[in-house]
């Protein structure tokens, strides 16, 4: 289908679906792939700065606690408030789903200059509570201390895109991400080597992309393409639309804020088993699991406008038929990312730092943290869809299952059980990753055909 300008616009209740998935998926999965290099090609480099990579990757790798908190209260207001709109766009109301985008716009706002204030004054007690200690500080407050002043373009920039995917624009939505990424990548060395500004150069390249994304994102989303527009008279905190959003985002922002908490809880247990080496393998580690878990979501946020607009349109066939090759499409990626992993652990590490010592604790450790990456595809898939359909409790039951119920108490629980303390710490996280895809997947596939029937039951009413 074209739109009025003649270009292609996706049409979520009537294209083919197999069709139609691929073409939101595949810039969603880039975006959300570049998005992660955000951070991650700051600490390859940080990794390579001569002399000090070692301790540099090991502070700014506790700094990830933090940006994954900034990202989680993103996803609290705009993934949401994206799924929201997306049901009222498949009932035809996209007055409401402005007025959605209008008062999250505005809680957004409010949020990132609360959290720069706030976390910038306590960053460096902060950090070594997280798992710095005093060789490492220093690295993580100078790195974290420029990042916080960029919060609000990192917030509109990651959470306002959600708003532009949702509308069927998976292109432009790729476009925001891709332009930062491009300006960060080719700024790092240029701050960090060229200028010796070391880790202060790397956060000051990333502020500076995200700059440039959030103005993309806000042109766009002011301009005459968009079906939705920031519109000044929506710029308004109203509860009524905000609860339903809010019950929404909670499973999201639990996801990637109990990924900070989780992060902490790693980091902790590592320093006292293993000191500076565990906590830098540990970065390595979740590094890399960043860039895989990246994909898994890419692609089910890519599923996801489609899921939502037919569960709002009363299209159940449409919907399973989503379901169905989300999930097929994402074990078929777990399996084989956990294949890679297993068998060629050390290139991943050399990526991050060429130090031999650090090279050979995180190959051991990688083998060991990724063993439980084949069921991470059920877990996303499933996950994604319940937030989709607007399933608000059984979304925000399974964030609570993987990370805070079962990973959090493993790390803590387990090394009593080993005499290898260390090797404990990294055995929970495929543990974990098991038990939870394994419930998240019967819990969906039980209860779809329900949901459906409940939605098809409320259409039919008068």
């Amino acid at each position: 289908m074209t739109g009025p300008d003649g270009r292609r616009v996706n049409d979520l209740g009537r294209d083919p679906i197999g069709p139609l998935v691929l073409r939101l998926a595949l810039p969603s999965v880039t975006a959300q792939l570049v998005n992660a290099l955000y951070n991650i090609v700051d600490r390859m480099y940080i990794g390579h700065i001569e002399g000090e990579g070692r301790l540099a990757l090991t502070g700014v790798g506790v700094t990830f606690a933090v940006i994954m908190l900034i990202t989680a209260l993103s996803s609290l207001v705009c993934v949401g408030g994206g799924a929201r709109a997306a049901i009222h766009m498949g009932e035809g109301n996209d007055r409401r789903a402005e007025e959605i985008l209008g008062s999250c716009t505005l809680l957004l706002t409010f949020i990132a200059l609360a959290v720069t204030a706030v976390l910038w004054s306590i960053r460096e007690p902060m950090l070594l509570l997280f798992g710095a200690t005093e060789n490492t500080v220093g690295y993580g407050s100078d790195y974290l201390g420029i990042y916080l002043l960029g919060t609000l373009f990192v917030m509109y920039s990651v959470g306002l895109n959600t708003f532009i995917s949702t509308q069927g624009f998976s292109t432009v939505a790729m476009k925001t991400v891709l332009i930062g990424a491009v300006i960060n990548i080719a700024l790092d060395p240029v701050f960090i080597f060229a200028l010796g500004m070391g880790v202060r150069g790397a956060a000051l390249a990333t502020v500076l992309s995200q700059l440039v994304s959030a103005l993309w994102v806000l042109r766009f989303l002011t301009g005459t393409r968009t079906k939705l527009r920031i519109r000044r008279e929506y710029l308004r905190l109203r509860w009524s639309i905000l609860a339903p959003v809010l019950a929404i985002g909670v499973s999201p922002f639990v996801m990637q804020s109990t990924e900070s908490a989780l992060n902490v809880a790693f980091n902790a247990s590592l320093k006292a088993y293993g000191g500076d080496l565990a906590v830098g393998a540990m970065t390595i580690a979740s590094s890399v699991m960043q860039v895989l878990a990246t994909v898994f979501l890419g692609f089910s946020q890519g599923a996801s406008p489609i899921i939502g607009y037919n569960y709002g349109a009363g299209q159940s066939q449409r919907v399973k038929q989503t379901v169905r090759l989300l999930v097929t499409v994402a074990m078929g990626l777990s399996v084989t990312f956990w294949l890679l992993l297993e068998l060629f652990p050390g290139v991943f590490v050399l990526l991050f730092n060429d130090d031999p010592e650090l090279v050979d604790y995180g190959t051991w450790a990688l083998r060991i943290y990724g063993a439980g990456i084949f069921a991470m595809g059920m877990q996303h898939a499933c996950q994604q869809s319940f937030v989709a359909l607007g399933q608000a409790k059984i979304s925000l039951f399974l964030a609570l299952l993987r990370k805070f119920i079962l990973l959090i108490p493993l790390i803590f629980l387990l090394p009593h059980f080993f005499d290898d303390k260390v090797f404990a710490v990294f055995l929970a996280e495929p543990v974990a990753d098991i038990l939870a895809a394994a419930t998240t997947g019967t819990l969906f596939f039980t209860g779809l055909n329900r949901i459906l029937r409940r939605r098809e039951i409320s259409l039919d009413q008068p």
